[in-house]
């Protein structure tokens, strides 16, 4: 996470960010926070609407920190995706500025998929990693 400082108390008490991309938007550094969230979540409540928890966990995000990041002078990005594969607005526009940004440094047709791809592959990752987190020792 990154800190920011809050300008009424003076210190770096805020942490709105796992990513800091520098001179994003019109000479602005981007606050950039990452949240994977399951489908399912809220099912009993509402039933099962796809890519409504990804929309719910964005707007929380950007309730959250949005202020502070404007405070300290910052862009702020909420990355929001499900483990279904969905992605909130905001992340299908930041993904596909980098991904421009990477095209245009790429010279071969294999750096073209670059960036959604290890996006895949962090989310496949981290699902393997909470599955074996929630398995019963006996299994492993």
């Amino acid at each position: 996470m990154i800190q920011l400082s809050n300008p009424s108390e003076g210190r770096s008490t805020l942490r709105p960010a796992d990513v800091l991309v520098f001179g994003w938007e019109g000479g602005k550094h981007a606050c950039v926070d990452l949240t994977g969230v399951s489908p399912l979540a809220g099912f009993r409540e509402n039933g099962f609407v796809a890519g409504q928890a990804v929309l719910k966990a964005e707007s929380k995000k950007v309730e959250k920190h949005a202020k502070a990041c404007e405070d300290n002078q910052h862009a702020f990005v909420p990355l929001a995706f499900d483990t279904f594969g969905s992605l909130a607005s905001e992340a299908v526009r930041f993904l596909s500025r980098v991904q421009r940004v990477v095209h245009s440094n790429f010279s071969t047709p294999q750096g073209r998929g670059f960036v959604f791809s290890r996006l895949g592959f962090s989310i496949q990752k981290g699902m393997a990693a909470q599955f074996v987190a929630r398995l019963p020792a006996i299994l492993m």
